[in-house]
Formats: C-alpha cells, sequence, structure tokens
C-alpha cells in the first residue's frame, strides 16, 4: 500500500513539473494562474490559435509538395504488385 502512495506521489510530482514546464512556455506563474484563471485561459486559447493559424500556411504549403509525391509513390507501388 506504502508503494502505491509513494509511486502516486511521485507520478503527480512529474506530471506537476510537465504542466508547469508547458505552463511556463506561455508566461504564466502560478499567481497569475490563481489571481486571473478566466483570463489565463483565455491567453492559453489566443496562443494556440495563433500557433494554429501560423501552421496551417506552412502545412498547406509542405502538403502541395508531400501528397503528390507520396500519391506517385503509393501509384508506383501498386502497379508493382500487379
Amino acid at each position: 500500500m506504502q508503494q502505491n502512495v509513494a509511486a502516486t506521489i511521485i507520478k503527480l510530482l512529474v506530471l506537476s513539473l510537465i504542466v508547469g514546464l508547458a505552463l511556463n512556455l506561455f508566461d504564466l506563474d502560478p499567481l497569475s494562474v490563481l489571481a486571473d484563471f478566466g483570463g489565463t485561459v483565455e491567453a492559453i486559447f489566443k496562443t494556440l490559435v495563433s500557433a494554429i493559424s501560423w501552421a496551417i500556411p506552412h502545412v498547406l504549403l509542405g502538403a502541395a509538395i508531400v501528397v503528390p509525391i507520396w500519391l506517385a509513390l503509393l501509384l508506383l507501388r501498386a502497379a508493382r504488385k500487379r
């Protein structure tokens, strides 16, 4: 029983460290999270929307090259199997 409690505490500490590091990427600290929780959620949402808005054009640009090559290779492999 004590081993399960110790393992759970260690898992919680590691998870807390990972979440803390992730929140630090958004320039958040514990006081601002507790003081302005709604604003914090909004800031995270805005950052995610900004990241997605940045990524979409780059993904589409890359897909314009990658997808035709993948499709050609797929068709070539299918032709070889016949």
